[in-house]
């Protein structure tokens, strides 16, 4: 009989080595294991992860014991104790993000008699942003601004629909509202996702709404890439935040990832020799730099973590201003990239 959760316990330990990266970080691949000091990500070389072997029974790949401790168990154990979520449905949850599998949907879930098409797919990502038009000069342009945004209408990733559909989980039917979207791009620069962001009417701020992003598509490992990369990249969350720094160093190539998870989890373009991770100061922001800091390292990519002094980059541009922004990143950028804050 089918199992779902002996299903995502075998696609785990397929990608043992992805889960291994992701939740344990501060470990590193020697030979067919994964070796870290414990479960709760210290350095050192007590738990060992096996990599390869039988999806089952003895040596089975997937399988760790912490030789210190006497425990030992599955990869669902090592997210268990990494995430901190003790509710097994939210684990199965988390589970099948990692591995990009679709959440299940409800029994009771209403099902639509007839859709015109799939919604949240790739292809309907692409709809709407073909559908969309350029930023400078629509509402889209006037948000960016109120947050102290000038350049926004310089990159392509980004456009302005005037009637996006929006629905809050506690609405029975949608409502057409002005939306900045952003395209959601994969390593070969195909088009995977869209991010959305309704307006207020006026453009001076975010629509009063109880949802006021929502993404669709396809976005583990892909990202909002604001600019063409180099052998250089900054990637961080928000798109304003990596908006905020292009407004001060236009000689950085910037990418959005959209959240702390997909942060971590972002696929890095071939050819890069340095990675500057801008965090949001939260321990979610710090927890993903670190996992993609492991990640890069690993396949010796000169990493630093530029850090705001507020909540995230937007916030400092707007209560300190773009030179005191620039200043502030001029002593965390490395010095061969320095000459980038001018432009």
């Amino acid at each position: 009989m089918y199992s779902e959760t002996e299903d995502v316990i075998r696609a785990l330990a397929e990608n043992a080595e992805s889960v291994c990266r992701a939740y344990l970080p501060a470990g590193r691949r020697e030979g067919s294991y994964w070796i870290v000091g414990d479960l709760q990500n210290n350095p050192g070389r007590s738990l060992f992860v096996r990599l390869t072997g039988p999806t089952s029974g003895p040596g089975a790949r997937g399988k760790w014991q912490d030789a210190a401790v006497g425990l030992h168990g599955d990869l669902l154990d090592i997210i268990r104790e990494r995430t901190g979520i003790s509710r097994f449905p939210e684990l199965l949850a988390e589970a099948r993000a990692h591995l990009g599998r679709p959440q299940p949907v409800p029994p009771d879930a209403p099902v639509p008699k007839k859709a015109k098409a799939p919604g949240g797919t790739p292809a309907a990502a692409a709809r709407l942003f073909a559908a969309s038009m350029p930023v400078a000069g629509t509402l889209a342009d006037t948000y960016l601004r109120s947050r102290g945004i000038t350049q926004g209408g310089l990159t392509n990733a980004l456009r302005f629909h005037p009637k996006c559909w929006h629905r809050d989980e506690d609405q029975t039917k949608s409502v057409p509202r002005p939306a900045l979207i952003a395209a959601v791009t994969d390593g070969a620069g195909a088009l995977q996702g869209v991010h959305r962001t309704w307006l207020a009417p006026d453009g001076e701020g975010k629509a009063a709404v109880e949802t006021q992003r929502r993404a669709m598509g396809h976005l583990l490992r892909n990202a909002v890439k604001l600019t063409p990369h180099e052998d250089i990249l900054v990637v961080g969350e928000g798109i304003e935040t990596m908006l905020s720094l292009f407004e001060v160093a236009p000689g950085l190539p910037v990418w959005a990832a959209l959240s702390s998870g997909h942060l971590g989890a972002v696929l890095l373009p071939e050819g890069l020799q340095r990675l500057y991770i801008a965090i949001d100061r939260d321990p979610a922001g710090r927890g993903a730099a670190e996992r993609l800091s492991a990640r890069a390292s690993e396949v010796g990519i000169s990493v630093r973590v530029l850090e705001p002094r507020l909540g995230d980059f937007n916030d400092d541009l707007r209560a300190y201003g773009k030179e005191a922004l620039r200043q502030h990143l001029a002593g965390q950028i490395g010095p061969e990239d320095r000459h980038r804050l001018s432009g």
